[in-house]
């Protein structure tokens, strides 16, 4: 259940993004909102983390260095189109996964998968296809869609329940330093006013750091197609979320697109449970089996 309003919260955070963006320069509002996260919990861990074995700094490094990266693409694309359709597209992550284990591991990818990439990429097509060409934000979306893909791999494979507190502090910490470094040249530009405020630290503490610490423990106990699809859930909260409280309309092309690219996601992830098993009677029986029972 946390893993779910977890999601639901990500799914708010689109309309939320995309309304500060108009304000404030993408940069600036990353490197507050994760500023305040990174900083907030280095205070809070600092004492521990002079303990931290030196590959667990390495790795956290890394994986915020990624998802710094994704966030940066996201925010970027949420100022070029609408928040129903960055959600849509982002959500594609669950698609790209199984390819990102192919190249990077070496995990044969099924055909069903490619199947449902297809159906994603018709999708993607049906949300935003003009004149056959893509437009820039969605275009950087989808980039940010294949980081978050990138991230959710290694942390799958780096997360465990001894150093989850440990990679979820140190990522969040380089998440900070590195937009803090991006947006100081130009000036930082703050939010103003009581409301603008208040969804800073909304995206910061609930959407940012208590987010990132659900998922980093999510990963560590529960197996990576159930996490996958509690996650096809977080473009429709954004879609939800963007017609509700957004100003939002919904058409045809969103409700097409959005069906295909969710049925995509579903069918990646819920095929491998469909999929019948072998009987007690179809499992081989080892030659060390029998002779086992032969000597019973």
């Amino acid at each position: 259940m946390a893993l779910v309003a977890i999601t639901a919260v990500w799914g708010s955070s689109f309309v939320i993004i995309h309304d500060l963006v108009e304000r404030i320069p993408p940069i600036d509002f990353l490197g507050v909102r994760f500023g305040i996260a990174g900083a907030l919990i280095g205070l809070m861990r600092w004492r521990a983390l002079r303990e931290v074995p030196r590959y667990v700094w390495s790795r956290g490094i890394i994986l915020g260095g990624v998802f710094a990266c994704a966030q940066y693409a996201q925010t970027v694309g949420l100022a070029h189109t609408n928040a129903s359709i960055a959600g849509f597209i982002t959500g594609m992550y669950v698609v790209l996964t199984p390819v990102v284990l192919l190249v990077a591991f070496r995990v044969r990818v099924p055909a069903i998968t490619w199947l449902a990439i297809a159906v994603a990429t018709l999708g993607m097509a049906v949300l935003k296809l003009d004149a056959w060409s893509v437009g820039y934000g969605e275009a950087i979306t989808l980039l940010a869609a294949l980081l978050y893909a990138v991230h959710i791999v290694l942390l799958g494979q780096w997360s465990t329940p001894t150093n989850q507190v440990e990679l979820t502090t140190i990522q969040m910490m380089t998440l900070g330093a590195v937009f803090i470094i991006g947006a100081l040249p130009g000036g930082v530009a703050l939010p103003s006013g009581v409301s603008e405020w208040a969804q800073m630290i909304y995206m910061a503490l609930i959407a940012g750091l208590l987010a990132l610490a659900v998922q980093t423990w999510a990963q560590s106990r529960i197996s990576a197609a159930k996490t996958a699809i509690i996650l096809t859930g977080e473009p429709v909260f954004a879609a939800v979320f963007a017609v509700l409280f957004g100003g939002e309309i919904v058409t045809t092309r969103m409700v097409g697109g959005g069906l295909l690219i969710v049925g995509a996601m579903l069918t990646t992830e819920l095929y491998p449970l469909l999929r019948p098993r072998p009987t007690q009677q179809e499992i081989p029986v080892e030659p060390a089996q029998l002779s086992g029972k032969a000597s019973s």
